[in-house]
């Protein structure tokens, strides 16, 4: 009997290993670069696109992904967008975050009169959703 299995055993492991030699695949991967899709977008329309992203976030992880992915660029994100970003922050609960959206925005711009301003404008939202920012947090 033992025979028997193996002689079949022997016999198919033939016809296996010719189906898989008989029909090679070939896979180009097609790369995707999200600087393709939004290359001719307006400063308004990625403002828009950002403020509608952050508005709909549910959670921190989306939230946090927004910010990311909105600092990357080569610009600074208008208050607008801004605002929304740190409404998200409170909505999913995580006030460290709306901490840190100041300081994404202390790093990117250009001098401390533009961060000044953008707290001035940002004021009567940090306010209404008590968000500090870290300077207030740590004073030295």
């Amino acid at each position: 009997m033992s025979q028997r299995m193996l002689s079949s055993v022997l016999r198919a492991r033939p016809n296996v290993v010719l189906r898989r030699a008989a029909t090679p695949t070939l896979t180009i991967p097609h790369r995707f670069s999200s600087s393709d899709s939004h290359s001719q977008e307006t400063f308004e329309q990625f403002s828009e696109r950002y403020v509608a992203f952050f508005q709909g976030a549910q959670d921190l992880f989306e939230v946090q992904r927004g910010l990311n992915n909105c600092f990357a660029h080569d610009l600074v994100p208008s208050p607008g967008v801004v605002e929304a970003a740190l409404r998200a922050a409170r909505r999913v609960n995580d006030y460290a975050t709306a901490v840190r959206v100041f300081e994404g925005i202390r790093e990117k711009v250009e001098n401390k009169q533009q961060y000044q301003a953008y707290l001035d404008e940002l004021k009567p939202v940090r306010e209404e959703l008590g968000v500090d920012t870290k300077e207030d947090l740590y004073i030295s």
